[in-house]
């Protein structure tokens, strides 16, 4: 569903992404791992059809991310770090805008936002302002409205950034359900605990993927006892910050 060959972004002299290659299955969980400067949010940035690569090639949801921005914006959801609903609408009127943005039908619009809500037991308050809903309903929220079209990825960028730790667990029972749903999704995360949800995981160091496996096979072969001491062991090694 995703793939990367040798992708690389300049700004200047400066290489942002340093011939970076990987692939992603359709329904993987695909955590995207790296400290502050690492240059994740740089590819994911062009993995999104938001900015250009200076070469390499690629492709997402089966489109080409050099010729064919505008496709993968259509086939893609992205949940930001930061909260990007309207909080003076209600949850409803963000489900029908967003769906409109994707180029839904109003029917089919609510039709799944009348699924996506009852799944998650929030259709009765589906009237409610967003600016009235506890942050953690807000960010599983913010997940379902990025599910609205049925994308083939979905982007989370810190989904469960601030979020206390039983609303982290309910947002990974979302997360699960929608990649058994053959959905990808692809993830970036600064708690290592939630990195061992993930299929598989890579690690950036100052441009290029230091690591790519399963979790467990990264515990094994670094042999510590975790995920967190697998990314402080790469990590140690980074010279630049963002």
């Amino acid at each position: 569903m995703i793939s990367v060959n040798n992708l690389t972004k300049m700004f200047g002299d400066f290489k942002a992404v340093d011939g970076i290659s990987f692939d992603v299955a359709k329904g993987e969980i695909f955590g995207f791992l790296g400290a502050n400067g690492a240059g994740k949010t740089t590819a994911i940035r062009i993995l999104c059809g938001l900015s250009k690569a200076t070469s390499g090639s690629g492709h997402v949801a089966g489109c080409d991310i050099i010729t064919q921005s505008e496709d993968i914006k259509r086939n893609i959801g992205y949940m930001c770090q930061k909260f990007s609903l309207y909080e003076d609408l209600t949850v409803w009127e963000n489900m029908e805008l967003y769906g409109g943005i994707y180029g839904m039908k109003t029917k089919d619009v609510h039709l799944r936002a009348e699924q996506l809500l009852k799944e998650v037991d929030f259709y009765e308050h589906r009237n409610d302002l967003v600016k009235s809903i506890p942050t953690g309903w807000r960010q599983k929220l913010a997940f379902t409205v990025a599910n609205i079209h049925s994308p083939k990825v979905i982007f989370l960028d810190e989904p469960t950034g601030g979020v206390d730790p039983l609303t982290r667990r309910q947002f990974w029972s979302m997360i699960r359900k929608t990649a058994a749903e053959g959905t990808t999704v692809f993830v970036t995360t600064h708690y290592m605990d939630e990195a061992e949800y993930c299929d598989r995981v890579s690690i950036m160091v100052d441009g290029k993927i230091m690591a790519l496996d399963t979790p467990a096979a990264l515990i094994e072969k670094f042999g510590v006892s975790s995920m967190d001491e697998v990314f402080r062991n790469l990590a140690r090694n980074a010279v630049r910050n963002e």
